[in-house]
């Protein structure tokens, strides 16, 4: 039995959380993912998985095994990339994630430009509002915005950004520019998060933070729509500074209630910690750090 085909069959099973959803991973029948992962707890004599009909459940020996074959799975590749001379050259495919909006705006140009000078590097981006785990979904970078939980990953910050409150001109002609948060209260606003919207804002920070609530006229479920309404006259809405500062540049929208605002939020690049970094994601690290400190100033 190849051991550590083995042991890669096994971690995308449990990353799919099925073996059918494990085999189209891996492009192999299903008959055959199952019966490496047979042969693997028979040479191993202990069980990994328990399954039902409905999902696969990891056994406490199966956990420990999960924790080290990717860590000896990322040993051996890293190993493969440095004989291969990926650490010499950048070349090979550069797998990064972003949010939706800051991917689209941001990071989307600066990888275009990267591959412009890079014609041995391939580049898949995947843009998603949520936290991809980098190991489960063979990521080699993430951009992520907010505190970061403390974490085996290496996070470089790049920049900072305001939530910032903002309205029309023409809004703000007809109903007037709230002084503090509490006048929130008797204005019209535009709130997005789930189908619920937002029950309050919250101003200040630290210890002297508080949430204010809000008359929603309008809820939306993306900054975009967000944006798109308040331009539009419907009501103040608050956003991400990158997300309007286009709008706020050409006169669309005007800031309100800039001394309230919250801590600013952490924008950083996080990898996987690693002995020696592949020259590709090294030279995408070195190529786009200042460029989106400049981008998101």
């Amino acid at each position: 039995m190849d051991r550590l085909a083995a042991m890669s069959v096994f971690v995308a099973v449990v990353a799919a959380g099925s073996f059918s959803g494990g085999a189209r991973e891996l492009r192999m029948p299903v008959p055959t993912v199952s019966r490496k992962i047979a042969e693997l707890e028979a040479q191993l004599g202990a069980r990994l998985l328990t399954r039902s009909t409905r999902k696969l459940a990891l056994t406490e020996a199966g956990a420990d095994y999960l924790a080290a074959c990717k860590r000896i799975l990322e040993e051996v590749a890293v190993a493969e990339r440095g004989a291969a001379g990926e650490h010499q050259a950048p070349r090979g495919e550069l797998a990064l994630t972003a949010p939706i909006v800051l991917g689209r705006l941001h990071v989307l140009p600066l990888l275009a430009e990267f591959l412009a000078l890079y014609p041995q590097i391939n580049a898949q981006l995947r843009l998603a509002d949520r936290s991809l785990r980098l190991l489960d979904e063979h990521l080699d970078l993430a951009v992520r915005v907010g505190e970061l939980p403390d974490s085996a990953l290496v996070a470089l910050r790049v920049a900072s950004l305001r939530e910032v409150v903002c309205a029309s001109p023409a809004y703000l002609a007809r109903h007037g520019t709230p002084g503090n948060p509490q006048d929130l209260a008797r204005h019209d606003c535009v709130s997005f998060a789930g189908p619920a919207g937002e029950a309050g804002w919250s101003f200040g920070t630290a210890r002297a933070q508080r949430s204010v609530p809000l008359r929603t006229r309008l809820i939306v479920n993306t900054a975009e729509a967000a944006v798109d309404a308040a331009i539009a006259g419907v009501g103040l809405t608050r956003v991400l500074s990158y997300q309007v500062a286009a709008a706020v540049t050409s006169g669309a929208l005007a800031l309100v209630l800039r001394k309230f605002e919250p801590a600013p939020i952490p924008v950083s690049l996080v990898y996987n910690r690693q002995p020696l970094l592949p020259a590709k994601l090294r030279a995408f690290l070195d190529f786009a750090a200042p460029r989106l400190r400049a981008r998101l100033a």
